[in-house]
C-alpha cells in the first residue's frame, strides 16, 4: 500500500522502515534533508515539501503525521487540509490530546478528509519488535489503510477503538498508567539501594530476576536491566524526569469524569518535584518547623552564606 510519511525522528523513521520491510511504498518528508535522504536511501521516495508529497500520492490518499504533539501536529494536519481532496485520510499518530483531534476532525471532514488518531506505542524498539496500535476514526477508513496497520504492530498489536479521539484518548490512559508503573519501580529500587543490603544487590542481575514468573515481570523491567548494566550507580544520569502531557491530560480527565486517580496523580506530581534542585515548598515546612518546635534547619551549601539559626523561639511545640 502507498503511504505518506511526515516526520522522521526516532518514531517516524522506524516506523517508515518496518513499513518498507513489509513492501509497502512510503512517500516521506521531514524538516531535515538528512533524515529524508536517509530514508531515501532505504528505499522511500524523498519529498522536499508537503505539497510535494502529496502530489506523488495516488487518491485515495493515506498521509501519516508523526511530528511532535501540539502545534507542530496542528500546523502540519491544518496544512495537509488545503492540500488533499475528498476521501484522503490524515492519520495523527502523535500524542495529541483527544480533545483537539475530535476538533480537527470536524474541521477535516467539512472538505471530506477523514482524521485517524492512532495512538502509537513501542518507542525506539518498535522497528524490531513492532509498534502497539490504538486506532479511532471512520471505520471503512481505517479498514482500507489496515493493511499499514497490520504491518507496524506485532500479532495482536492492533487495535480499532472506535469513533475519532478513542485511540489518542486510550494512549493517553496507556501512558498514564506507564507513569504510575515507572514510580513504583524507581521507588522500590531507591529503597533497596539505600538499604544497608544495597551494595552487595547487582541491580541488574535483580531486573533479570524478577522477570522470571515474578509478579511484576514487565517489559520495564528489562529495560531497568539493561540501564543497570550500563551504568550500575546510574551516576551519568540525572534525576530530572521530563513528561510531554499525557500523563497531565490523563489526570484532568480523571478530574472531569469524577474518576479517583491517586497513584497516577502522585507519579505526575513526582516528576515536577524531580526538577527542583532546591524546593521551595520543603524550604517553608523546614523554616515552619524551626518555628513550632525548634527543629534544626540546614544551610543553603552557598559560599560564605551565614550559619543557619537553629535555636527554639519562645513559642509553645505542638
Amino acid at each position: 500500500m502507498q503511504l505518506g510519511m511526515i516526520g522522521l525522528g526516532r518514531m517516524g523513521a522506524g516506523m517508515t522502515q518496518r513499513l518498507l520491510n513489509g513492501g509497502h511504498s512510503i512517500v516521506v518528508f521531514d524538516r531535515s534533508a538528512d533524515a529524508v535522504a536517509h530514508s531515501a536511501a532505504a528505499g522511500a521516495k524523498g519529498s522536499a515539501s508537503l505539497a510535494e508529497l502529496v502530489k506523488a500520492l495516488a487518491p485515495p490518499r493515506a498521509v501519516w503525521v508523526m511530528v511532535p504533539s501540539g502545534a507542530p501536529t496542528k500546523s502540519t494536519i491544518q496544512e495537509l487540509g488545503g492540500l488533499l481532496q475528498s476521501g484522503d485520510a490524515i492519520i495523527d499518530g502523535g500524542n495529541s490530546y483527544w480533545k483537539d483531534a475530535q476538533a480537527q476532525a470536524k474541521e477535516l471532514a467539512l472538505s471530506g478528509i477523514s482524521l485517524i488518531d492512532a495512538g502509537v506505542s513501542g518507542g525506539v524498539w518498535g522497528l524490531k519488535e513492532g509498534f502497539c496500535l490504538m486506532v479511532g476514526g471512520d471505520a471503512a477508513q481505517c479498514k482500507r489503510i489496515e493493511p499499514i496497520f497490520l504491518t507496524l504492530a506485532p500479532k495482536d498489536g492492533y487495535l480499532y477503538t472506535g469513533p475519532v479521539g478513542s485511540g489518542h484518548f486510550v494512549k493517553m490512559v496507556h501512558n498514564g498508567i506507564e507513569y504510575a508503573m515507572l514510580q513504583a519501580y524507581g521507588e522500590g529500587f531507591e529503597i533497596i539501594q539505600t538499604s544497608e543490603f544495597g551494595k552487595g544487590v547487582d541491580l541488574g542481575q535483580l531486573s533479570h530476576l524478577w522477570n522470571q514468573g515474578s509478579v511484576i515481570r514487565s517489559w520495564l523491567l528489562e529495560l531497568a536491566e539493561l540501564a543497570f548494566k550500563e551504568d550500575p550507580d546510574l551516576e551519568r544520569i540525572a534525576g530530572y524526569v521530563d513528561d510531554t502531557g499525557e500523563g497531565r491530560w490523563t489526570v484532568q480527565d480523571s478530574i472531569d469524569l469524577a474518576v479517583p486517580a491517586p497513584t497516577i496523580a502522585l507519579s505526575l506530581m513526582m516528576r515536577f518535584r524531580s526538577r527542583q534542585t532546591d524546593s521551595f515548598s520543603a524550604k517553608v515546612i523546614a523554616a515552619l518547623r524551626n518555628q513550632f518546635g525548634g527543629h534544626a534547619v540546614k544551610a543553603e551549601p552557598a559560599a560564605n552564606a551565614a550559619p543557619a539559626n537553629t535555636a527554639a523561639p519562645a513559642a509553645k511545640s505542638t
